[in-house]
């Protein structure tokens, strides 16, 4: 480390010191990723966990459905731990499942997005080492157009209110299908519908993993400054630090584990809200998963749903909800701690914010590469 170096981190020590955070964290407190779930949905099975489209799963149901995700992919799919499986989606309930579920059996998770363009989807994939990929049925053109010429060998199909009640279900996907013809017709050479994977996972126990701390939890793609898109190797060490890291931060915004409910607007394939909704999972909390923030409306809506207490953004969803004509008379009166990443947070976007929330926006800065 450099004098420069050394510097920066006494500052920063100093400061963290003076509001009472620690700085250090204990790496031994769980073996890896999977004992910190395990411990999560035990000690907060009751609490809910997620909830998106008008359904909650609680940590137990996230616990069940993650398990039999987790027993389908040993048993049924011919993976391996160790295997890559990519999930491509947007912030629906089934995206924690896969996640949790692809962990609990010991394999690493590759995060895609769900605008990728045949060519980006192909050498994600191949870069990746992908085996098998979860993909949302109104994007899975693009899959179906090039896992033929990937190693791709298990394909999951699922549609958006897959973990819904069955009348609404029927109701919600029926509605995409055949009204709004949001679902294209597609067909893979072989895949399995993501409520067929579950029944099937649900006929016997997993095998719980016992990854070491410096087995890859995570590919990460980004596209860095120059080149194609690059896969960061994040492993459970990497995310069980910064976990612990921000839990400790957490605190110091008067925010309780267990007591929260976090509005989740951002893309979960990307790291910034990827990690923040890791973090507060982690911690027992409420993440409310929004599938389409550029539908300002839906946003709007779902916030007057929740007593809701911490929100992680960027500047232009500040700037285009303090824009819209509802947002000032949102309840805004549990509000602890707004987040803000991803690209630089303006002067007059935080002060606007202030003014109609009356709650601070904190700016942080982080890579994809240290998760």
């Amino acid at each position: 480390m450099s004098e420069q170096q050394q510097q920066i981190a006494e500052t920063i020590n100093a400061a963290r010191s003076r509001i009472g955070l620690s700085n250090d964290v204990d790496l031994q407190e769980f073996p890896n990723l999977v004992g910190m779930f395990d411990h999560c949905v035990n000690q907060y099975a009751a609490n809910p966990a997620v909830s998106c489209l008008g359904h909650t799963l609680s940590y137990a149901d996230l616990d069940r459905l993650s398990a039999q995700f987790a027993c389908y992919l040993q048993e049924h799919s011919g993976l391996q731990a160790g295997d890559r499986i990519a999930i491509q989606m947007p912030n629906i309930l089934q995206y924690p499942v896969v996640l949790f579920g692809a962990l609990r059996a010991g394999m690493i998770v590759v995060n895609t997005n769900p605008l990728y363009s045949e060519r980006e989807l192909k050498h994600q994939l191949n870069d990746s080492g992908a085996k098998a990929i979860v993909v949302l049925a109104n994007i899975a053109e693009t899959a179906a157009a090039v896992v033929g010429d990937t190693g791709v060998g298990t394909v999951i199909v699922t549609e958006v209110a897959d973990l819904h009640p069955p009348v609404k279900r029927t109701l919600i996907n029926s509605v995409l299908k055949y009204v709004r013809k949001e679902v294209p017709s597609v067909k893979f050479k072989n895949s399995i519908s993501f409520r067929k994977a579950l029944a099937k996972g649900s006929s016997k126990q997993y095998q719980k993993a016992a990854p070491d701390l410096e087995a890859l939890a995570l590919l990460q793609y980004t596209g860095g400054t120059t080149g194609v898109s690059k896969g960061a190797m994040i492993s459970h060490r990497n995310l069980m630090a910064n976990v612990l890291q921000s839990r400790e931060n957490f605190s110091s915004y008067g925010l309780v584990s267990g007591g929260e409910t976090f509005i989740a607007p951002l893309p979960l394939y990307h790291i910034y809200s990827f990690m923040l909704t890791f973090v507060v999972m982690m911690q027992g909390n409420h993440s409310i998963l929004i599938p389409n923030p550029r539908e300002l409306d839906s946003v709007i809506k779902e916030m007057k749903r929740w007593k809701w207490t911490g929100m992680s953004g960027i500047n232009t969803l500040f700037v285009q909800l303090c824009k819209h004509p509802e947002f000032a008379s949102l309840d805004f009166s549990g509000l602890k701690v707004t987040l803000s990443g991803g690209m630089a947070l303006t002067a007059g976007a935080a002060k606007t914010w202030k003014e109609m929330t009356g709650a601070e926006i904190y700016e942080g800065y982080g890579l994809t590469e240290t998760s």
